[in-house]
């Protein structure tokens, strides 16, 4: 399976993120904010701002002397045993939170053997999660998730895709026809959240941006109910920037 090769800006935060912790590993006695930043090249303000990151996230840890250490989370994670459990608990952990900071339900979605699968969500009697009244696998075509999964794929990937799966008219904002759902795909930016207004559910609205780590096709995405639909945009660009954490523990 052949992937579109257009890196988002979360993406690149999390590679920068990677450095400063590879850095901060090969220094067991600790680490100045001086050093990381001659040594991983990156500007003091990025440089803060991805050391806040990784302090909330239990990656880093400050000692008293200001110095940074590998954190626990880390070493969980890095540890070959319960890694996937220590992965899954990482997880909803940074989703749980991005739901609270968002004030949306929360989906980390993975494109796994042809199939378009939501492998963990976050939801609250406030952020209900979306109804799924049809199987994903069967409404890439008119789900955010599905979309974003599919418009990361080459054309011969969707193309495949879209024999399997029927493209069934679920409300009246769906799109049915192949060509313009194609086309539309083609000419989404990597880096604009893909929104899905009412094309898969009446009365909800969704939004989704990649977390492509690797060879693995992967979304994180929200939901709204209709009437919060005014918020649909900035809660979309929260979650672009919230999408940095949950790509940097896929990554390590």
């Amino acid at each position: 399976m052949a992937l579109k090769n257009e890196p988002t800006a979360p993406y690149h935060s999390a590679q920068d993120a990677l450095r400063v912790l590879e850095t901060v590993s090969h220094r067991t006695t600790g680490v100045t904010e001086t050093e990381l930043a001659r040594q991983c090249g990156i500007g003091a303000d990025r440089l803060a701002a991805l050391l806040r990151m990784l302090r909330r996230e239990g990656y880093v840890e400050q000692v008293t002397d200001g110095a940074y250490v590998t954190g626990a989370a880390l070493g969980r994670l890095g540890s070959a045993h319960g890694r996937e459990q220590a992965l899954r608990d990482k997880l909803q952990h940074t989703i749980d939170r991005l739901r609270d900071s968002v004030g949306a339900a929360i989906y980390i979605s993975r494109y796994i053997d042809g199939e378009v699968r939501v492998t963990q969500y976050a939801e609250s009697p406030s952020t209900p999660a979306v109804n799924e009244w049809v199987d994903f696998r069967s409404s890439a075509h008119a789900s955010a998730v599905g979309k974003s999964l599919l418009g990361q794929l080459d054309h011969n990937g969707r193309r495949d895709h879209l024999a399997r799966h029927k493209m069934a008219r679920l409300t009246s904002r769906t799109i049915t026809s192949e060509r313009l759902l194609l086309s539309r795909l083609d000419s989404q930016p990597a880096t604009v959240p893909v929104l899905d207004l009412q094309e898969y559910a009446i009365g909800t609205v969704c939004a989704a941006v990649p977390i492509t780590a690797g060879s693995s096709v992967g979304c994180l995405a929200l939901s709204l109910p209709v009437e919060h639909a005014h918020r649909l945009r900035r809660a979309a660009d929260t979650l672009n920037r919230g999408a940095t954490p949950v790509l940097l523990s896929l990554a390590i």
